[in-house]
């Protein structure tokens, strides 16, 4: 039951394989919310394995939103994310005073904590021409013509997320300007406080996560969720690390033993990119995944009512 104090949005937030959704699953059985997920991918219904999707038991357990909320044929922005999940903010707060928000898409965060400026129209017959240059030419040349046409986005990048890249493309063209002056701005004033929490793992011991969690994922399934998404490669959404690996496989660009450790690669090179963006924002607490008592401790001294909602 909701009580009068402030209510209380709780961040998880860290790099792919360090943990973040079992402890968010934690948290919310102890404090009897539920869980918004930031996470770019995992609100496609069609895309399971490959996202690293809580088990179907624990998403029984624990309400989630933004998880299986979309389908890849209508793909989300940071700007859907961030109306989706005030609108579930306010919905949940009339019952209870915290909600945990768990993700790694450091853009996604940002909308919901500050809020992001409002962007110009891209032109869609560029979109359209961008994407299909991209069709025809490749990842290495979307690389080399974000690099050129947009210095300053490239080396911010994900630059292993073809979809990102498109986007930054389309935009620059539309508009003549980097995307990424559209990405900050004044934060936007929120009804509810916000507690940032990063996990911080060893860089080895995150990279062996990493290679194990793939791992999994192929002996779960990987391979033929991506077979049966493989005729629809084109759509934004599957440009996505873990598919577009396989995707090349099936083109016959390469082994699938070296599509794997591409999709190890290229998680880790992703991990590395994201604890580049939360060590900007200096308002995240680092804490270890294990660390669960002194992460509960400041939750508990910041909701300031022992933490219960």
């Amino acid at each position: 039951m909701r009580n009068s104090a402030e209510p209380l949005v709780i961040v998880i937030a860290g790099p792919t394989g360090s943990g973040k959704t079992a402890l968010s699953l934690r948290l919310a059985e102890h404090l009897r919310t539920v869980i918004i997920s930031a996470d770019s991918r995992q609100c496609y219904r069609e895309m399971t394995i490959g996202t690293a999707k809580p088990p179907a038991e624990d998403l029984a357990l624990i309400t989630h939103y933004f998880i299986n909320s979309h389908s890849i044929h209508h793909p989300a922005t940071a700007f859907d994310f961030e109306r989706y999940a005030l609108d579930k903010l306010e919905h949940i707060f009339q019952a209870r005073n915290t909600a945990i928000v768990c993700g790694g898409t450091g853009l996604y965060i940002q909308a919901l904590c500050e809020g992001l400026n409002e962007m110009p129209q891209v032109d869609e017959s560029i979109e359209k021409a961008v994407n299909s240059a991209y069709l025809e030419n490749g990842r290495e040349w979307l690389k080399e013509a974000v690099a050129t046409e947009d210095p300053e986005f490239y080396a911010q990048a994900e630059i292993e997320n073809p979809a990102r890249l498109l986007r930054a493309l389309a935009f620059r063209r539309s508009t003549g300007r980097s995307i990424v002056h559209f990405q900050t701005g004044t934060s936007k004033k929120r009804s509810f406080k916000i507690l940032k929490i990063t996990l911080a793992l060893d860089r080895q011991a995150l990279y062996r996560h990493i290679n194990q969690r793939v791992d999994k994922m192929m002996a779960a399934g990987l391979l033929e969720e991506a077979a049966a998404l493989y005729p629809q490669r084109h759509l934004k959404a599957l440009n996505t690390v873990g598919y577009v690996e396989l995707f090349d496989y099936f083109d016959g660009h390469y082994s699938l033993e070296k599509a794997v450790d591409l999709i190890k690669q290229h998680s880790r090179n992703y991990a590395k990119r994201q604890l580049t963006w939360f060590r900007k924002d200096k308002s995240f607490h680092w804490l270890a995944p294990d660390d669960y008592s002194g992460i509960l401790r400041l939750i508990e001294s910041e909701a300031g009512c022992g933490g219960q909602a």
